[in-house]
């Protein structure tokens, strides 16, 4: 046999062994796509913290998991973002849970909670969040984001005080309404219009309304500061603000990507949750110079008794969607004990 008959032959078994490696190798994993879009303008921070997380997940989930943002209610209208997800629609979404609280209402334990994000993911509280929304809206609850802000009423006029228990007296006020305080406000028999925070600055330019509640940071970067010029304490509520996945979406993901976004999000809990309270300092400052009063309750008992009733009446509807005295009990006891600290 001649030197290049040799070398052929071995060339061949070369090129015969290599194939049979390759074809024994996994395929190289396909990078997963996931759509998402946001509730609220870009301008406010809410947004920015999203897209700063949504940032970190794709420069860390290169070859893994990239995630394309469609955009916010210009996209998909924010009170139908959250059944976007559940349907299919899109994947993940940046919401309030407020938004589809009639769907989850476990959500009020959010709103009513006395601990913090961090708190409730170590004692057990995020985990029965994420299961109670599968269950009821095929989303799994990934994280509680920019949690940790609370909510104020402000009004372009000078608030006024119940005789009878010094209570604020919203008779007559025109309140843009939302949601995660509907059941608050009506409790107070405030006269409500409910409408997206991009409708707010119109209405109270037009005097459709002449209070809005918000949460201790925006005011000055929604300019409804131009309108509102007091502010009255103390705050009541929290942010519900999450990141939601629709379940089929989600389970179609590489595990590497699921652990990749789940873990980002946790951190994200955090940061978030610590960047916010830096921002409520922040804000006071600008508000405060611009002109804005900060209108306390003429007294202690009457400020518990305003707080009692937002927490009273935030509670309330949760246990009667949830059927507290009934079949719900158990969980409602799991989710007040995790949020609120108590049973």
């Amino acid at each position: 046999m001649s030197i290049l008959t040799r070398l052929s032959s071995k060339a061949s078994l070369l090129l015969a062994a290599s194939g049979v490696v390759l074809a024994m190798a996994p395929a190289a994993q396909a990078e997963d796509r996931v759509s998402a879009v946001h509730a609220f303008p870009e301008f406010l921070v809410y947004t920015k913290t999203f897209l700063a997380m949504v940032a970190d997940i794709n420069e860390r989930g290169k070859g893994i998991v990239q995630i394309d943002v469609r955009g916010g209610p210009e996209a998909i209208g924010m009170f139908e973002q959250p059944q976007a997800a559940r349907d299919g629609v899109i994947d993940m979404v940046h919401t309030p849970g407020s938004f589809y609280g009639a769907n989850v209402p476990e959500i009020d334990a959010m709103v009513g909670a006395r601990m913090t994000p961090l708190e409730v993911r170590a004692n057990g509280g995020a985990a029965l969040m994420d299961q109670a929304h599968q269950e009821r809206f095929n989303v799994k609850h990934l994280g509680w984001i920019d949690g940790g802000l609370k909510f104020h009423i402000f009004m372009n006029s000078e608030p006024k005080f119940r005789a009878e228990d010094g209570v604020l007296d919203l008779t007559g006020v025109k309140l843009r309404d939302n949601p995660i305080y509907n059941a608050f406000f009506t409790a107070m028999n405030a006269t409500t219009s409910s409408m997206p925070a991009t409708e707010v600055y119109s209405a109270l330019e037009k005097g459709v309304v002449d209070a809005a509640a918000w949460t201790e940071i925006g005011i000055p970067q929604l300019k409804w500061n131009e309108f509102l010029k007091y502010r009255v304490d103390p705050a009541f509520y929290n942010t519900d603000i999450g990141i939601i996945f629709n379940v089929d979406a989600w389970n179609a993901l590489s595990p590497e990507a699921q652990e990749l976004i789940q873990s980002v999000v946790i951190e994200w809990e955090e940061k978030s949750f610590n960047d916010r309270q830096a921002d409520v300092v922040s804000d006071v400052k600008i508000l405060t110079e611009g002109g804005m009063t900060f209108v306390p309750h003429p007294s202690e008992e009457a400020a518990a008794a305003y707080l009692k009733l937002a927490n009273d009446a935030v509670w309330s509807r949760m246990a009667e969607r949830m059927d507290a005295n009934g079949a719900g009990a158990e969980s409602y006891a799991a989710f007040r004990k995790a949020y609120y600290g108590e049973e």
